[in-house]
């Protein structure tokens, strides 16, 4: 019997080391540590000699302080967490190494124990004599028996209920192995067949710290789980008997616990006549229409024995209502703009790609709204004002839209609408637009609508490009406020392909020296000339000449304008660079546009030209539009006036013909005003204009800013303007613009 043990600790040590739970290593040890104190059992019952029995009573002894010191091992590790904690019991290890060693000293000083031989049913035995030694050894190992029975006494009292199971087998067996052994040692009983009590022992912890599981604490826990999910959960039998539900599913079938045989009968009433028992499936059900409907999910799932025989099933009933609506609101709003609640503009594209696809016989055009001025808007009757306006128009689209029609918010204060050419309706729109008031809060206010329209020709065009060119119509209105549609056509088209043309010649027209400086003189009023102002000209290869409105409008809205720009401030100082010594009275004029503040460092890179071909700065002068001013004022006054600092006159352009105001020639830095002689243009006005510029000339003396108009083409307009005061004069009077060696002979030859 104890070989067979032996066997089995043996076996139960291997798989406990192979174990990959934590505490496999200490069960591994315990389970090795008992096997020697079996064998010595087991060579003291079979031994007829005295050797083999000492031999066999050092192995018990000296074996039991090793099960004692696993079992205390053990121990520290499966109760973690009760008594003293995570405090490692060393004393108890020295107390039990201290004995090991004494015991080993029995050969020598023989104080532990000695051999006597018996006869037992006639047959030769040696039982040991215990000595002093061997009480010590009792002494140790019955105290650390002790705080190890102690130990798991407080684990199954501060325990769970449930787990107690884990720590009281284990206790008992000790307790009864240590009982088992003690009987030995009181009887003196001949044969001591005590380690088979332990042997069992370190069995009965194999199992339960490796392989027992609470299922009591199982089957609780997973109750407690399927009680406590926010879903119907249903379990059946093999025969397809409900036998258990937890609440969620009681109440979506009204029924009680005790009337769970009702369960498959109001499933099937509620959800339909499927089989809810021997198969495996999954479904999405619908209850009721619309607003009130009620979205679920359903699953059903069989269990199989290890026979692979059926053992019940489960069916899972989840409503998901919330989540489903959920879903459509994120979807809603990915698709819908948040303000109006009409299609985004990603939306309205994919809906429009889709609807030609599927109607390649009907014929369609793509409307750009714009609201003019809309920013205003904003600033004077509040954002909020802004917005309930948007959605007003918003409102409006709507309501003249069928289905064959998909509109959405482009962005800002831009929509756009895709219909079939045979229901739009331009006469009745155009009423509309050129009437559409807005009211909110009590305050009414017209805006002004624009509506481009492009009909639909290369179906297969990106369909931001149809809207693109309907944008692009708007460009024809030149009366805002009695056209408010206008249509994209081949003379818009053949716009685009010029711009796009030209935009892309332009970098070779840079490299190649196509795009060169034109010089029309500025005189002084003794008509001496004193300067000129540099204007781009484009000889291209293919056109020809080109004129400025040709090309300068385009780059000025692409912002090209500002290599143009560029281009022409290093070619006015190469030019001046070259007069140096021979005409160092001569000035150029320079232009900046708007754009040229957005894009480049302007004070820098004018300054490094002046720097780098070695010009004084007052002969290069720097001469702006006073839309500049319209936007950021007190930034570029700053930059003007480091321009100032270091020496450029700035001259303001185009003065008394767009904006200008009394504030803003106060506060402009300045040094010449280019009074544009269009202000004089208009027959019916000519004495009143005549006196503001005489005014003008006259204040600007007064402030100490020189003048110059502009555009002077005859004697009498260049003999009135000497006597008002006017200093400077540029015109086609004195010459018009001309290439450097034409200038250069105009104007040294005199």
């Amino acid at each position: 019997m104890l070989g067979l043990i032996a066997v089995a600790l043996t076996i139960c040590a291997v798989k406990a080391f192979r174990s990959p739970k934590a505490i496999g290593k200490a069960v591994g040890w315990l389970e090795l540590s008992l096997i020697p104190p079996v064998i010595g059992n087991i060579l003291i019952i079979c031994s007829e000699f005295e050797l083999q029995s000492k031999i066999g009573c050092y192995m018990f002894f000296l074996g039991m302080d090793g099960v004692i010191f696993s079992l205390v091992r053990f121990t520290n590790e499966y109760c973690r967490g009760f008594g003293n904690g995570n405090h490692k019991p060393t004393f108890v290890y020295l107390a039990l190494i201290g004995d090991f060693i004494q015991m080993l000293f029995n050969p020598f000083f023989g104080h532990a124990f000695g051999i006597e031989r018996i006869e037992v049913d006639d047959m030769p035995y040696y039982r040991f004599i215990p000595y002093f030694g061997q009480t010590v050894h009792r002494i140790v190992d019955y105290i650390a028996l002790t705080c190890v029975v102690l130990i798991y006494i407080l684990a199954v009292k501060k325990t769970a209920k449930i787990y107690r199971e884990k720590y009281s087998v284990i206790l008992i067996t000790i307790i009864a192995a240590g009982l088992w052994q003690g009987f030995y040692i009181i009887s003196r009983t001949p044969i001591d067949r005590s380690m088979m009590g332990l042997s069992v022992c370190g069995i009965m912890i194999f199992y339960f710290a490796l392989h027992y599981r609470a299922f009591r604490l199982l089957d609780r826990i997973l109750t407690d789980i399927a009680s406590e999910i926010n879903y119907a959960l249903f379990i059946y039998d093999p025969s397809g008997t409900c036998i258990w539900a937890n609440d969620q599913a009681l109440k979506l079938t009204g029924v009680s616990k005790k009337e769970l045989e009702l369960v498959s009968e109001r499933i099937r009433a509620k959800f339909g006549q499927k089989e809810y028992v021997t198969t495996d499936w999954n479904e999405t059900r619908t209850i009721g229409y619309g607003e009130n409907a009620s979205y679920y999910a359903i699953a059903n799932r069989s269990i199989n024995d290890e026979n692979k025989r059926l053992a019940g099933s489960f069916l899972i009933i989840r409503d998901t209502t919330e989540e489903q609506l959920r879903i459509r609101q994120e979807i809603y709003n990915s698709t819908h703009d948040s303000l109006t609640g009409l299609f985004t503009k990603q939306h309205l594209y994919s809906c429009i790609r889709k609807m030609i696809d599927e109607n390649p016989d009907t014929g369609y055009v793509a409307l750009f709204i714009n609201v003019k001025n809309f920013k205003i808007v904003n600033d004077i009757f509040t954002s909020a004002f802004g917005d309930a306006a948007l959605i007003q128009i918003a409102d409006w689209i709507r309501s003249h839209m069928t289905e064959k029609c998909v509109y959405g918010r482009l962005g800002g204060d831009t929509f756009g609408i895709f219909i079939p050419l045979e229901v739009f309706d331009h006469p009745a729109t155009e009423r509309d637009l050129s009437n559409f008031v807005v009211s909110f809060n009590g305050v009414e206010h017209r805006l002004l609508i624009h509506m481009g329209v492009y009909e639909v020709s290369e179906r297969d065009t990106d369909v931001s490009v149809m809207f693109d060119r309907a944008h692009l119509a708007l460009s024809s209105i030149t009366d805002e406020y009695k056209t408010h549609i206008s249509y994209y056509d081949n003379k818009l088209r053949d716009k685009v392909l010029w711009e796009q043309h030209i935009t892309a010649d332009l970098a070779d027209a840079l490299k190649e020296g196509q795009l060169r400086p034109y010089l029309q003189p500025i005189t002084d009023n003794t008509g001496r000339i004193v300067g000129a102002e540099a204007l781009a000209r484009w000889i291209h290869p293919d056109h020809g000449f080109l004129s400025p409105a040709a090309f300068i409008p385009v780059f000025e809205r692409n912002g090209m304008i500002v290599e143009v720009d560029r281009h022409m401030w290093r070619s006015a100082c190469m030019i001046l660079s070259e007069w140096k010594g021979k005409h160092d009275d001569l000035f150029i004029s320079v232009n900046i546009s708007p754009k040229d503040f957005y894009f480049t460092d302007v004070v820098n890179e004018i300054t490094g030209l002046v720097e780098e071909y070695g010009i004084p700065p007052e002969r290069l002068r720097i001469e702006i539009t006073e839309t500049v001013m319209m936007t950021d004022p007190e930034e570029k006054m700053e930059l003007m006036s480091q321009l100032r600092s270091k020496g450029f006159i700035i001259e303001m352009d185009d003065f008394g013909s767009g904006y200008s105001s009394l504030s803003l020639l106060k506060d402009m830095p300045v040094d010449v005003l280019k009074i544009d002689m269009k202000f004089l243009s208009n027959p019916k006005s000519k004495d009143r204009a005549r006196t503001i510029v005489k005014n003008i000339i006259t204040l600007s003396k007064e402030l100490g800013i020189g003048s110059l108009t502009e555009g002077v083409e005859t004697q009498a307009q260049y003999t009135r303007l000497t006597e008002m005061g006017c200093e400077l004069f540029q015109g086609y009077f004195f010459a018009k613009p001309m290439p450097l060696d034409e200038f250069e002979s105009f104007a040294f030859s005199k």
